[in-house]
């Protein structure tokens, strides 16, 4: 064998062994350990879950009954009467005074605060924040604020996993793997739900989809779900009698009425909550007495309609049933979303997942007077989904919440048509969401779109420019200055290779420092050797390698611009690489999205023959 196919052959063997390295994914062997500490943190975000719920139940219990249980109780059926109006006005001001004094972090809903944590700092949380939270989300929920446990559950559980992370010598990814592990978990055990968990994990709080982030969240959640069983009973929340498996196409077209009504109710609920907001803003008194004033149109609200005040899980059920009279239905949906948006507003804290469960089924309810009947339940268990994917913009979420809170499975295609249209209707008429809007007005931004970054799949081959201008190791700088002399335009090379014979590099050279040791040595630049002056251990990329890892190498070394060699001892240069480059390998991916052009055109030949033969004929 000659030694010109040997080192073909070796090259290819280099090159085949090159590409095998380039798997699927890139998680490590790192993510046994981060899974383990995600299922430790499982099992506490539970016992938080279940604190924070027996919590919630005392401080309801003991506002508005005057005794000391746990048990959650509906304040609906309280005997204070116009007094009632009272306790959502203490207990804002507790929350606001908490705030002040406490953590302002604790004000909200407690998703943005997460996603902030995760984006912002690093996905560090306060320990005081694992007790303020929790404790201000019960007096605010437990003296008839109209939240859900969910988002101070998420974000206490959040906190948790967070501490214990920072006790660790972890990565702000690891950590920020566990802060949502401990979210995710305490959602998980409050609803039972964790499959539904970890797709809001993805969809809101992790902003990737990769097994070393995944695999531990799923630990996490699937772990409380099995300890909620032992702790807080076993799933379904909300129990329905089964529906139809197939409606028909009557049925879909309903399903997507439904949708676009709840992405309506959806806008209509973002708008109206930051509205609130800006009005809060405009009193020229200080933000810890915007709690109270809301508090005063709780109770107000709570006065007209009992039904509206707290987490209101007994009030998702009864309209999940279907024997709501139409009355009870307008109730809910005007009176709840009214006293929503002021207190949501006004910076107290609880969640949203549960009152946006509430206000979504009341609208199916109503849809229920016109729409086909499918059975009890059917249209507000489709709209409280698509009210999901419509608000939390996460379809998928809304899809198998619905499902996991009433083990109904047969409702699947229905709110797949609906959640889609919700999310669909608040994605072309809102910017952003209840969620990420609250983060934009703190000056950040967030984009949720998740697609593959073309720099994953274009190697370095496919950009590289093969028009190089290599300085030979023997040559003078007197030499070089003749060779680069072309190239002084603004656009032209910046960094030479040197190389030998065989055009293996050697090292490389900057223009700059080239022109600038010429002007320093112009008497002896006629004998000055360029293998002299060069690096000689240049930073270089390889034809096969993706452009992500070529990134990664600049941003470690500094150096931009690099030359391409071949895979095996003689380095032999092929080419450069530059930023440039890299962006045009962008400038690519956008050209695809943009460009239009249509492929296949459609032919009528029997149409112009039978115009050819008229023509004869005339």
């Amino acid at each position: 064998m000659s030694a010109t196919a040997t080192n073909r052959e070796t090259l290819h063997h280099k090159q085949k062994k090159a590409a095998e390295e380039l798997g699927d994914f890139t998680t490590t062997t790192r993510v046994i350990p981060i899974s383990l500490l995600a299922i430790a943190i499982g099992v506490i975000s539970s016992f938080v879950a279940w604190f924070l719920l027996k919590l919630i139940g005392l401080f309801t219990n003991l506002f508005y009954y005057q005794r000391f249980n746990t048990a959650l109780s509906s304040p609906a059926g309280n005997h204070l009467g116009v007094f009632a109006i009272a306790i959502p006005v203490i207990g804002s001001l507790i929350v606001g005074l908490m705030a002040r004094y406490g953590s302002e972090r604790i004000r909200g809903h407690g998703i943005p605060e997460a996603i902030e944590s995760i984006l912002m700092n690093g996905s560090r949380v306060h320990p005081r924040l694992a007790v303020l939270k929790p404790l201000s989300a019960a007096i605010s929920i437990g003296s008839g604020g109209p939240f859900g446990a969910e988002g101070p559950i998420i974000m206490t559980g959040g906190a948790f996993g967070s501490m214990i992370a920072q006790f660790f010598h972890l990565t702000s990814v690891e950590r920020k793997t566990l802060l949502v592990a401990g979210a995710a978990a305490g959602m998980s055990a409050t609803f039972a739900a964790p499959l539904s968990a970890v797709l809001l994990a993805v969809e809101l709080l992790l902003f990737e989809w990769k097994p070393r982030s995944a695999i531990p969240v799923a630990l996490a959640s699937a772990t409380a779900g099995a300890a909620r069983r032992y702790i807080l009973g076993m799933g379904p929340l909300f129990p329905v009698p089964a529906h139809p498996a197939f409606i028909g196409a009557e049925g879909l077209i309903g399903c997507a009425i439904t949708g676009v009504l709840a992405g309506a109710l959806s806008a209509l609920l973002t708008v109206g909550v930051y509205a609130a907001e800006d009005f809060f803003q405009k009193l020229p008194i200080h933000w810890m007495w915007w709690p109270a004033i809301g508090g005063l149109f709780v109770g107000i609200g709570g006065l007209i309609f009992p039904q509206a005040l707290g987490v209101g899980y007994d009030t998702i059920g009864l309209l999940l049933k279907g024997d709501t009279v139409f009355k009870f239905l307008l109730g809910v949906l005007l009176v709840k979303s009214a006293i929503w948006i002021i207190s949501l507003g006004s910076g107290t804290s609880g969640g949203v997942l549960a009152p946006l469960l509430m206000m979504g089924a009341a609208l199916g309810g109503l849809e229920g007077w016109f729409l086909p009947h499918f059975g009890h339940g059917f249209w507000p268990l489709v709209s409280m989904g698509a009210i999901l994917g419509g608000t939390m913009r996460s379809p998928f979420t809304g899809i198998v919440f619905a499902l996991e809170l009433t083990h109904d499975f047969n409702m699947l295609l229905p709110l797949v048509v609906a959640c889609f249209l919700g999310h669909a209707f608040t994605v072309l008429t809102l910017k952003r969401s209840i969620l990420t809007e609250k983060i934009s007005r703190r000056g950040y931004h967030l984009s949720r779109e998740y697609a593959i970054d073309p720099l994953e799949i274009l190697f370095v081959r496919e950009v590289m420019r093969t028009n190089v201008v290599a300085l030979p190791e023997d040559g003078t700088l007197e030499e070089a200055r003749a060779l680069i002399h072309p190239q002084q335009k603004p656009h032209g090379q910046h960094i030479f290779p040197v190389v030998d014979g065989d055009r293996r590099v050697l090292g490389v050279v900057s223009r700059n420092h080239l022109l600038r040791l010429f002007d320093e040595t112009k008497l002896t630049a006629s004998i000055e050797r360029l293998c002299d002056v060069a690096s000689r251990k240049p930073v270089v990329a390889y034809p096969d390698e993706p452009l992500r890892v070529v990134v990664y190498r600049m941003v470690e070394s500094g150096f931009t611009r690099m030359p391409v060699v071949e895979r095996d001892e003689t380095r032999r240069l092929i080419g450069m690489i530059s930023l440039d480059d890299l962006l045009r390998a962008r400038s690519r991916n956008l050209e695809e999205e943009r460009a239009r052009a249509r492929v296949l055109r459609l032919r009528m030949p029997l149409r112009r023959r039978r115009t050819e033969s008229e023509q004869v004929l005339s």
